[in-house]
């Protein structure tokens, strides 16, 4: 071979390695940070990020492979859901998913440019988080749960199955502006009614055998669980203490009606966290957040657990039960 021929030929060759050692090396790696609004051993928000994790999967996204997912778990506490955003922003992701109202509120609270895409917030409008649900403007969209008005409704169905009701506990974590809104909004809708309307504080379970107790003492009571993570925390205490003082409870989650509340009434949540993986695969392949709408939820769900009903001495109305998604026996 010629010597002109065979430096072509090693051109040619040396050419080609750029192309296969590119072919060999891993997909870029990005990297989500996702802040809970419960607690890490919470089965609602284990669901939630399996089904967030599920939906990223199936737009081609695989934890470890060529996305890296961080989690922490602030259990609806003002100061742990700050130190944990601060704590996310650290690593540098390049999104982040937030679960609840005060996740929300502590990560804007660090950051206006990182993108943020949230579940679980009730009237992100409202609470500033978003300038207009069709354009939100800023760093931050997302699924919303619902606008507080839905709160009237429970008010409405605890009336419907236990007309006698005259006095209302909503239950509540104060520090959540979710929480002060939808007691607003209950109270206001009472007031006409002539029903007396209470908060009760579930930041601490002590505090909540207390004032459920002093509640209890009066007749005609009933009661309204919030969609407040920390009412998911006490939930196990809360059911109890309604089942103890015989008094109906109307829930925002479903998890504390399968675990013996009365009724349930609202969107469905996991669901929420599948839908949020689309929006974060956008935003990951360069769509802006302050461009995708604010989208509210698509189904709402009627839960009633009949057992409880009967244990309380309560029929539920005939037309009720033909409109319950499921009926706990």
């Amino acid at each position: 071979m010629r010597r002109r021929e065979f430096i072509t030929l090693l051109g040619g060759a040396a050419a080609c390695w750029p192309l296969g050692a590119r072919a060999q090396q891993p997909e870029p790696m990005r990297r989500i940070g996702v802040l809970m609004n419960r607690a890490a051993d919470d089965l609602e928000g284990q669901a939630g990020g399996a089904a967030f994790q599920q939906g990223l999967q199936q737009l081609g996204w695989s934890d470890g492979r060529n996305v890296r997912i961080d989690t922490r778990w602030g259990g609806d506490d003002v100061e742990r859901e700050r130190r944990y955003a601060e704590e996310l922003i650290a690593l540098a992701p390049d999104i982040i998913l937030a679960a609840g109202s005060m996740s929300v509120t502590a990560l804007q609270h660090v950051t206006r440019s990182l993108p943020i895409v949230f579940v679980g917030v009730v009237d992100p409008v409202g609470t500033g988080f978003v300038d207009a649900l069709a354009r939100p403007g800023g760093n931050t969209t997302g699924f919303m749960l619902f606008e507080y008005s839905l709160s009237v409704k429970w008010l409405e169905l605890l009336r419907q199955i236990a007309p006698s009701t005259t006095r209302v506990a909503v239950l509540r974590n104060p520090a959540n502006p979710a929480g002060i809104a939808e007691f607003v909004a209950i109270r206001s809708a009472a007031q006409p009614l002539g029903v007396e309307v209470s908060p009760i504080n579930v930041q601490d379970a002590g505090e909540i055998e207390r004032a459920v107790t002093a509640f209890a003492r009066s007749a005609n009571g009933g009661l309204i669980l919030t969609g407040s993570a920390s009412v998911s925390v006490h939930r196990d205490l809360i059911i109890a203490l309604a089942a103890r003082y015989k008094l109906p409870a109307v829930c925002a989650n479903r998890s504390n009606v399968t675990g013996g509340g009365l009724i349930f009434y609202g969107p469905d949540r996991i669901d929420q966290f599948r839908r949020a993986a689309g929006y974060v695969d956008r935003i990951l392949k360069g769509e802006k957040p302050g461009d995708l709408p604010v989208q509210a939820p698509t189904k709402y769900e009627l839960v009633v657990n009949l057992k409880t009903a009967k244990s309380l001495g309560l029929t539920i109305p005939d037309k009720l039960l033909a409109l319950a998604d499921e009926v706990i026996e």
